[in-house]
């Protein structure tokens, strides 16, 4: 597959280079000129984020995302120095980034699909594992052998001893599904990437984007395996519950989160190839923004791997109550392990004690970038983004805690996965529109916006 892709990047390589070169315009508006821009008032958390996001979804008021995306793209085509990622035209760069999104959302599916498969505990079910997968049972015979297997290994013998063919059976699609949702996403990315590079739409810049994240999307096959494989051994005390290795399920989890992370960037900069800028006032307000964005950034993606030690340590059926932990704020025995890194990563009560901790500083670090950010010059869509990401850190919070204070219900464990990513989606989509407008459009800007809007 790579070696198709260099040979058909290298014979598109004329028409790769060629795409940014045209004159340039003398003036240009990533959204229309009724945008709203009372952006320095100092008006409470709520009203800047009803009026940001309404002033998103208006189209007669202020463009959305969608506009903004097709209007940035379509102007800066004509944009000196300008490298886009995606030769063709317009056109070209919506079915590209249509394809691009619809692979982050199924990667998406694949994340929330693969935390109900683990709470379920239906990830051991299957034994082995091939790459290019295999049938199910068909026959009763079929199976018998499977659960034959099945019962050979420490969870059935130690968790699940007297578990009859039906419940297999359940746990078993459950597992299977996962892995077959995974192959049809591997089809789903290649088909069409092997389309649009026969066609010439793939810059080479691109392409290898691209090549690399289906090869991190390829591997993601041996570190499920390598992480399901932790689990079928023996546990080290006859007293334990076999469970996968919590380090191998955090790979497993964080490569993942870096796929749609790669996927749903790289899809916005097809889309989006300037981002949303009216004037100079706001390009500036926009930098400010960016210094506290990006640290934010950084704890976020922090608190979502702290989780993937929680899962795989179990940590959330342990010390369910809130906010202490037991009858404590800090529980004893959390640097008991030798050497005292261990106790970060496999101890349940210094786990759940550090995502309590983070997931705390990640709601003060939003809070923290909103109040300092509130009375700036900035663009009304990343006033809005910045009042959502807000917004979802406090869902997040609280299906944090109703998750813990229930026990981890399927339902509730599943929804904070699916949560975790949403917030690092919205923190993804915030940074990427505070990037820097390229040094043509900026030449074109006024100071600051010259229109009155409503």
């Amino acid at each position: 597959m790579l070696r198709a892709v260099g040979s058909v990047l290298k014979r598109n390589k004329e028409s790769i280079y060629g795409i940014a070169r045209g004159s340039t315009s003398s003036s240009h508006r990533a959204f229309t000129s009724s945008t709203t821009v009372n952006s320095a008032s100092s008006s409470p958390l709520a009203g800047n984020s009803f009026n940001g996001l309404r002033s998103l979804l208006k189209g007669q008021k202020a463009p959305t995302f969608r506009k903004m995306s097709t209007l940035a793209a379509s102007s800066s085509e004509s944009k000196e120095g300008l490298k886009l990622l995606v030769t063709g035209g317009p056109q070209a760069r919506k079915w590209v980034g249509t394809w691009l999104f619809g692979s982050a959302a199924w990667v998406f599916s694949m994340v929330v699909l693969g935390g109900v498969t683990r709470l379920t505990r239906s990830g051991l079910s299957m034994t082995d594992w091939k790459f290019t997968g295999e049938f199910p049972p068909l026959s009763d015979e079929a199976w018998a052998k499977e659960f034959e297997k099945y019962k050979q290994s420490p969870e059935y013998k130690r968790v699940n001893k007297g578990m009859n063919l039906e419940d297999f059976k359940f746990i078993y699609w459950m597992e299977y599904a996962h892995r077959m949702w995974g192959r049809g996403l591997g089809i789903m990315f290649a088909l069409p990437f092997s389309y649009f590079l026969r066609k010439g739409y793939i810059t080479l810049r691109l392409g290898v984007q691209l090549s690399g994240l289906f090869a991190l999307g390829a591997g993601q096959g041996f570190i499920g395996w390598w992480m399901v494989k932790s689990g079928l051994e023996e546990p080290p005390s006859e007293y334990s519950q076999p469970r996968v290795s919590p380090y191998r399920l955090a790979a497993h989890l964080t490569s993942a989160f870096a796929i749609y992370c790669g996927l749903f960037w790289t899809a916005l900069s097809v889309v989006m190839p300037e981002p949303p800028a009216e004037s100079l006032a706001w390009v500036r307000g926009a930098a400010k923004v960016k210094k506290l964005a990006l640290p934010v950034s950084f704890i976020v993606a922090i608190t979502a791997i702290s989780g993937a030690f929680v899962a795989g340590n179990d940590a959330g059926r342990a010390f369910n109550t809130f906010p202490k932990m037991g009858d404590t704020w800090i529980p004893d025995g959390i640097f008991e392990m030798k050497p005292l890194i261990r106790n970060f990563f496999e101890n349940t009560a210094t786990v759940q004690l550090d995502h309590r901790l983070l997931a705390t500083t990640t709601l003060l670090a939003i809070g923290t970038m909103w109040w300092f950010t509130r009375k700036l010059d900035i663009h009304p869509a990343v006033k809005a983004l910045i009042g959502s990401t807000v917004g979802m850190t406090a869902v997040q919070v609280t299906l944090g805690v109703s998750t813990l204070l229930s026990y981890v219900p399927v339902s509730l464990g599943s929804a904070h996965q699916a949560g975790a990513l949403t917030l690092l989606t919205l923190m993804l989509l915030l940074n990427h529109t505070l990037r820097r407008p390229s040094p043509s459009l900026l030449k074109s800007l006024p100071q600051v916006v010259k229109s009155n809007f409503i």
